[in-house]
């Protein structure tokens, strides 16, 4: 027999649908406002999306003081509204609408908990919401405006069924309303609310502009620009932004001299002649070249225009080495305080080879954004041994620099000028934060050069990532004594360890490790490899994740690990054992995960995947 509804339930579903019935119910909504506390209350996470919007916007200004103040986004002067509950009710919609915000997996697993307290920090969840809602029917919008048969209004476009119900409009309440089926409704209710879009080149056009010109946006990304059409009403928007834009990324696109001249004029706020943009990216993109200038003026302008300009990102966009080098040099050049340069998966080598004459020919002349960085991305930029001692020189001349990713790069001999960077720098007070030498094609001797310098240094890292170098078991004994310098995080994924470099490793282990993430994965370490893990938690008192899968691990390995758990502080959240020989062998999976979780913490989450059913391949 099915459950009889409470009274105040029925109630609240009532005030919810009368809410919903257009725009003339003032005197429902102040019998709403004159509820008792609890009423008023519970009545709020019961309302869909459309009807709390109406609660709020028609809040008195004095009501309740006891609420927070949040800021209404419709009206020239953005008033004070008291909200205090509101702001939950919009989160908990948000978290069931989008329950994955935040929670975007890193490549360094530790570092989710940074998304975590982002997701916390987050202090206007209604404008989250009609922001987050606003993309969602951009995105379906475009998927009708790129069918080559689609010629029509972009603002006529209806929204899918699916979105409407998401914020309370379905049946009857539909045909009280049809405007609110067209993209134009929800632009005209909600582009006030957005602060960043995603928009397809279907989307760059004139109309655009004026469907959203309530919008303030600070961020933007632009996909597949690639004609004049969609530069046209691109260069329209963004000059109609330019004021509050602050990031601008374009993602696939292909970018001729003239379209990147017309896109970074239309950023330049007028009358000040320089732009408010702090991060600008170009990912996955192309330069179509049609005269024998290595880079376009405009961007060049860009850059020595930009006094705000914080971070610049040319990511796999198939640059020369002309184009970075001119890129790099007018960094010499600007005023800005770049702290971010990532040049990554483009073939650059040799971009550098003029930078050690033109810097002892003028040594004071360095520019300020080389001064001010702190991240170079360089991976893959097929480096090869003649360009680290220019590297060297360059780098020498980055006093602040905390994060380096050399990373896919073969520089053969050349890494001895590398060493010799880390070891001029060794004595500095400022902290190197994260170096990434993956698949460097490095040497056992290298790295425990590498590994030496890095223990003198005043602080320790906080992220070594050496993954992909084929470095051998001998290896264990100098990254068992780096281990105990105070490094945060360390991959070493596919290095070749074996059980005896993880024997040699464990050796080293005598006393407490600051080290919170570590990955161990691939690495063919058998019972070896549980040993170290259960000697490290035990050791390492804030270890919160660890990736060991595919060591080989027999059947026993889960006793050795669950002894060191529980020897352990219980600080470990995240183990990872898939992929490893104990995995096939499991008789009853959940009364192990049990075991753990009782000597471990009771929130650890352990991965026991069995490994795919294909052959070992031990070829490096």
């Amino acid at each position: 027999m099915a459950e009889v509804p409470k009274l105040v339930d029925l109630c609240i579903a009532a005030i919810a649908d009368e809410l919903m019935q257009g725009d003339d119910n003032n005197d429902i909504l102040m019998v709403i406002y004159e509820l008792p506390s609890e009423l008023f209350n519970s009545l709020l996470p019961h309302l869909p999306p459309l009807a709390l919007q109406k609660l709020q916007e028609n809040l008195p200004v004095n009501f309740r003081d006891s609420f927070d103040c949040a800021y209404d986004y419709h009206g020239d002067c953005r008033k004070r509204r008291r909200y205090g509950i509101l702001d939950a009710a919009w989160r908990a919609l948000h978290k069931v609408r989008w329950p994955g915000f935040g929670q975007q997996k890193q490549a360094v697993p530790w570092l989710d908990k940074q998304d975590e307290v982002k997701y916390d920090s987050v202090d206007d969840w209604q404008q989250m919401y009609w922001e987050a809602h606003l993309q969602d029917c951009v995105d379906a919008v475009a998927e009708t405006a790129l069918l080559p048969s689609y010629d029509g209004s972009i603002a006529e476009i209806k929204i899918p069924d699916g979105i409407l119900q998401q914020i309370g409009l379905s049946g009857h309440l539909i045909s009280l309303t049809s405007d609110c089926l067209k993209f134009s409704y929800h632009c005209q209710k909600f582009a006030a609310y957005a602060r960043q879009l995603r928009l397809p080149n279907a989307l760059c056009v004139a109309e655009t502009c004026g469907l959203l010109r309530s919008s303030k946006l600070g961020s933007l990304e632009l996909q597949w620009i690639k004609s004049t059409d969609h530069v046209e009403g691109l260069c329209k928007l963004l000059n109609q932004n330019s004021k509050t834009l602050k990031s601008i990324h374009f993602v696939h696109c292909k970018l001729s001299t003239t379209f990147i001249n017309a896109i970074c004029d239309s950023l330049q706020i007028k009358d000040l002649q320089a732009h408010a943009v702090e991060h600008f990216s170009i990912k996955r993109s192309s330069f179509l070249q049609i005269d024998s200038s290595p880079i376009p003026v405009g961007l060049v302008s860009f850059l020595t225009s930009g006094r705000s300009l914080h971070s610049l990102t040319l990511c796999d966009d198939q640059l020369g080495r002309n184009f970075a080098r001119v890129i790099f040099n007018s960094l010499l050049d600007v005023s800005a305080s770049i702290s971010k340069l990532d040049l990554s998966e483009n073939d650059i080598s040799g971009f550098l080879s003029q930078f050690r004459w033109r810097s002892s020919s003028c040594p004071s002349g360095i520019g300020k954004s080389l001064q001010s960085l702190r991240a170079l991305n360089l991976r893959f930029c097929n480096l090869v041994s003649d360009d680290a001692n220019c590297l060297k020189q360059a780098l020498l001349h980055m006093p602040n620099l905390e994060n380096l990713d050399l990373s896919d790069n073969y520089i053969e001999g050349g890494f001895r000028n590398v060493i010799a960077y880390f070891t001029e720098i060794s004595g500095r007070e400022l902290p190197f934060a994260d170096l990434k030498l993956e698949n460097c094609e490095l040497t056992c001797g290298q790295v425990i050069e590498l590994l030496g310098v890095l223990s003198t240094m005043k602080k320790p890292l906080n992220l070594l990532s050496i993954k992909g170098n084929r470095l051998g078991s001998k290896i264990g004994v100098s990254l068992g004594e780096y281990l105990r310098t105070g490094v945060c995080a360390v991959d070493i994924e596919d290095i070749g360890l074996g059980s005896s470099g993880f024997r040699e490793a464990l050796n080293e282990i005598s006393k407490d490790l600051k080290i919170v993430y570590i990955n161990i994965s691939n690495n063919q370490g058998g019972i070896e490899a549980a040993r170290f893990i259960s000697s490290l938690v035990s050791h390492a008192h804030k270890i919160t994740s660890i990736d060991a899968r595919y060591n080989l691990m027999p059947t026993g390995s889960l006793s050795v690990i669950s002894a060191g758990l529980k020897a352990s502080k219980g600080t470990l959240e995240r183990l990872d054992l898939s992929g490893n020989s104990l995995c096939d062998q499991l008789v009853d999976e959940a009364s192990v995960l049990a075991e753990f979780r009782i000597n471990g913490h009771r929130a650890l989450n352990i991965s026991l995947s069995a490994a795919p059913n294909v052959p070992f391949d031990n070829d490096p």
